[in-house]
């Protein structure tokens, strides 16, 4: 529980935010006080992305960091939002999958190894 910093008084209640810090009020000295927010660090939060760019779950994360995985869920959503700032104004023109194409076009059955993602004849132009 929080104590009044002036009093020490524990008998203290919501008074909603300043700068996006949480706000409180002493009932017993009616002293208003901020608490700095108390979050899991930035690093952590870096991490959290980059185990998701390698391919974990955010379930799989969550435990790795021992963190909710609905926070992991967050905190990449939020990255989402600001991923346009980050991206560049090249854009990709044309992408070559020489092997990929060579390996699904010698099966003999191409069920299940990506053709319902990659069409054969038109993958010449891929803009994102």
């Amino acid at each position: 529980m929080k104590n009044c910093p002036k009093c020490k008084s524990e008998n203290i209640r919501k008074d909603g935010t300043a700068n996006g810090n949480p706000r409180h009020f002493c009932k017993d000295c009616e002293y208003r006080f901020t608490v700095k927010h108390i979050g899991k660090p930035d690093d952590m939060k870096r991490d959290a992305l980059i185990l998701y760019l390698e391919g974990l779950g955010f379930r799989s994360i969550g435990r790795f960091l021992k963190v909710s995985h609905v926070s992991i869920f967050n905190w990449i959503k939020t990255f989402g939002g600001k991923l346009d700032e980050l991206r560049s104004a090249d854009k990709i023109e044309v992408i070559e999958i020489d092997e990929l194409h060579t390996y699904i076009g010698s099966k003999k059955t191409t069920v299940g190894y990506g053709s319902l993602l990659i069409e054969m004849g038109s993958v010449r132009n891929v803009t994102f």
